[in-house]
């Protein structure tokens, strides 16, 4: 049952008639969401039912039962509130139900809640309270913090979410919760926070590192190009005994070593992997070699470590052939795009994604074949894959390269009516060049199309345009397109406005020329 939040505040609101700014759970009361303060605790709960008077005053009063409020219908309630004040008041008032001890789940969410909307101060308030509850929370709830105040850079918040683990959940932190905290400082460049954080971790909490952990090491090392540092610690990783080597730490080591331009070690690593340590390979590791060998310069041998894969029992997925694809376009070798296509269409037929989709037609408007790129567009349609944006600007580009102006605003127009979602730069594309091409008419069209959208030019494009209307003596134009623009915020150039001034003048439109200098002195 879906209760309106609405209904929760009259159900309680004999409950908090002296409480509209303060809200309390359990005796304990915040405030609002800066300020909070814990009141003396009270045994009192809170009735869940209301009495009725009858308008008969013979009548006994009849007694209208409430319905409770359940953890699953409180956590949708709060979930789906936008203002973090209003997610406190429900969390709050459901406390108050006789019956009702918040738990796991409803400290998670409200907890969530206020990190999502940096209202951190409200984060420590509500952790100090789970202090003292006697409920059994989990380790999640703190690894979903982290994540929420790595992303706002906060990282000594991270380490002390990491530290509330032990004191409120009452356990010691898994390897999880280590390496999602260590990963996080490595990600951010923390290096000396991470180093001491691991030192902590395996001195004072006796945690030895796991193959997960080991890889976040390997990672860093890799993408700083250290690549002895990051084989000792895989050799490090063999000493252990508890940890060894997996896929994940093979294909990282590869790609290191891509980015490095060291392709023969890599794939001498390769065979080290499948024949010593018998690690099968998938279709992302395949990858990292198809990706660097043939953007080194041999796509040929690319597509022979595709055949390879197949071979050997590994079905290549759509990022393997795209990856090619993309190689062969820009070599401009379209026939083997084309092969490469087909295959890709027999083996997932119209679950290809737009990315695949996007890199043909990519390839056949660099060689000039756009119609054949249109028809592609078309194909995704057909096979329930939508198109996006950056196909359909690929497509735009190339016909206004070759002229057919008219051909790219009836795609747009076309493309907008079938519900496809065009961003702002497809229409742009087509009216930079109507407008440096002169085609004033298609362009006031196209304007017209923009600004209903909620789109508008780049600044340069809407002075030209202006300009060109005035030096066309197309006054009426003009001034449409200035009024339209002026109300989404465009400001004309200082010569702009005295072409525009001007252009009135001379069309002993004085009104309007003493509008558009009274709206200059304003601005």
């Amino acid at each position: 049952m879906i209760i309106n939040p609405k209904s929760i505040w009259f159900l309680f609101k004999e409950l908090h008639m002296n409480q509209m700014k303060g809200l309390t759970f359990k005796g304990r009361c915040f405030y609002s969401l800066s300020v909070f303060q814990n009141l003396e605790t009270t045994s009192q709960k809170a009735s869940v039912s209301s009495i009725e008077t009858s308008s008969n005053t013979n009548e006994p009063p009849k007694i209208k039962k409430q319905k409770f409020i359940s953890h699953e219908v409180a956590i949708r309630l709060i979930k789906r509130e936008k203002d973090p004040q209003n997610a406190l008041e429900i969390f709050n008032m459901v406390s108050d139900q006789r019956g009702f001890n918040h738990n796991n789940s409803t400290y998670a969410i409200i907890l969530h809640k206020f990190a999502s909307c940096k209202r951190f101060e409200m984060v420590h308030a509500v952790l100090h309270q789970m202090s003292y509850e006697t409920c059994k929370f989990h380790e999640g709830i703190f690894i979903n913090l982290m994540k929420h105040f790595s992303k706002f850079s906060l990282h000594e918040k991270v380490l002390e979410m990491f530290n509330f683990i032990e004191p409120i959940v009452r356990q010691k932190p898994s390897l999880k919760a280590v390496s999602t905290c260590l990963n996080l400082l490595v990600e951010a460049n923390e290096i000396d926070m991470a180093k001491e954080f691991l030192i902590h971790a395996q001195e004072k909490l006796h945690l030895e590192p796991n193959t997960c952990i080991f890889n976040i090491l390997v990672k860093h090392h890799c993408r700083n190009a250290d690549l002895e540092a990051a084989f000792e610690v895989v050799k490090e990783m063999r000493k252990s005994g508890v940890s060894y080597p997996n896929l994940i730490t093979y294909s990282t080591l590869l790609d290191g070593l891509c980015r490095c331009g060291r392709l023969q070690e890599a794939i001498d690593l390769f065979e080290e992997m499948v024949s010593k340590d018998q690690i099968v390979p998938d279709a992302l590791t395949y990858n990292i070699l198809i990706k660097w060998v043939s953007q080194g310069g041999d796509v040929d041998k690319g597509r022979r470590i595709l055949d390879f894969m197949r071979k050997n029992g590994c079905q290549p997925n759509a990022i393997n052939y795209t990856t090619l694809m993309h190689v062969y376009c820009e070599q401009e070798r379209l026939e083997e795009s084309e092969t490469l296509f087909s295959e890709m269409m027999g083996c997932f037929g119209d679950k290809v994604d737009m990315v695949g989709y996007t890199v043909f037609i990519n390839c056949l408007c660099k060689s000039g074949r756009v119609d054949e790129a249109i028809k592609v567009l078309g194909k995704m349609k057909e096979n329930s894959c939508m198109s996006d944006d950056v196909a359909v600007r690929v497509i735009l580009t190339a016909l206004c390269s070759d002229r057919r102006h008219d051909e790219a605003l009836y795609l747009l127009q076309r493309l907008s009516k079938e519900g496809v979602y065009l961003n702002k730069e497809c229409y742009r594309i087509v009216l930079n060049v109507l407008c440096y091409e002169g085609e004033l008419d298609k362009a006031m069209e196209l304007l017209g199309m923009m600004l209903g959208k909620g789109f508008w030019p780049h600044h340069a494009t809407s002075n030209e345009l202006l300009v060109r209307f005035c030096k066309a003596g197309k006054v009426i134009d003009a001034a449409i397109s200035l009024f339209g623009l002026v109300n989404v915020g465009f400001k004309p150039d200082p010569h702009t406005w005295g072409l525009l001034i001007d252009l009135n003048c001379r069309e002993r439109r004085l009104l309007p020329a003493f509008q558009l200098l009274d709206e200059l002195c304003y601005q």
